[in-house]
């Protein structure tokens, strides 16, 4: 069972976090434990402002409706995002950060 989809801070946590996985499976350590290792071991999701979401799209070379379709959002919630007056969360942040380090081409 995946508690979480974040990646680990490094191969140690990595190891540390596999071994806390096998231990919850066996009934050795409780699902709260757990979560208190996925807090220690996983890292988390960036939070993202206004400029860092329109850096983001700039540099994928795409306009506000086309970043909007790859999120899988409106072009009014981009252009929000952009303007500072609402905030991406849950889902849109982890493709946000995907899209910063990989590229838009990771998500077609």
């Amino acid at each position: 069972m995946k508690t979480t989809t974040a990646k680990p801070k490094s191969d140690a946590f990595a190891a540390i976090h596999s071994a806390a996985q096998g231990l919850h499976r066996t009934g050795a350590i409780t699902k709260t434990t757990l979560r208190e290792y996925d807090a220690l071991c996983l890292d988390s999701i960036p939070e993202f402002n206004a400029k860092d979401i329109k850096r983001i799209r700039e540099q994928a070379h795409v306009s506000q409706p086309v970043f909007a379709r790859y999120l899988n959002t409106s072009e009014s919630t981009v252009q929000k995002w952009e303007a500072g007056q609402k905030r991406p969360s849950g889902m849109a942040l982890r493709l946000l950060s995907v899209i910063e380090k990989h590229g838009l081409e990771v998500l077609v």
